[in-house]
């Protein structure tokens, strides 16, 4: 038992000061030190919990998520570039009410940055795995209603696939 709280705690530790080097920038002394010393407080508080959300967490599938994630991302902002530099702005704001069939607390954050993440979609609630969706036009919400992006998330977290 203590050995693997240990190996799981370096392994957080690792993973933390990793992120910390990445979007800190700064690598003088102090900055390492004081990025570390953050690092083993947190790696200390999250390791060992029975039901820590870093251990539930899919994050080798994640990885796969992410290149379509920004692929509708890209997708996503071209549309919305066309419907600004049209001289007559075919907005149709509205605000969609989707009900979700994921079930992993994750997947359900997941959908909704996903959504808010997504240039002409925000997520403005989410209440009992339903979602409320500002979108600036149909086609802007469409991932979010025909289910694809249900979908994509349902297999990160290996759910049920027949959304």
């Amino acid at each position: 038992m203590k050995s693997s709280f240990t190996k799981q705690f370096i392994a957080n530790t690792l993973a933390l000061f990793c992120g910390w080097l990445v979007l800190s920038g700064r690598y003088d002394n102090f900055h390492l030190v004081l990025g570390f010393t953050a690092s083993c407080g947190v790696a200390w508080l999250n390791t060992g919990f029975p039901h820590s959300p870093f251990q539930q967490f899919p994050w080798g599938r994640m990885v796969l998520y992410g290149p379509w994630l920004f692929l509708r991302i890209v997708e996503s902002s071209l549309h919305l570039t066309k419907l600004i530099l049209n001289p007559s702005l075919p907005i149709k704001p509205r605000l969609i009410t989707y009900r979700s069939q994921l079930k992993h607390p994750g997947a359900i954050v997941v959908l909704g940055n996903s959504v808010t993440l997504t240039p002409g979609t925000i997520t403005v609630e989410i209440n009992d795995n339903t979602f409320l969706v500002h979108a600036i036009d149909e086609a802007a919400g469409k991932d979010l209603t025909t289910g694809r992006m249900e979908r994509r998330i349902a297999r990160v977290f290996q759910e049920d696939t027949n959304l």
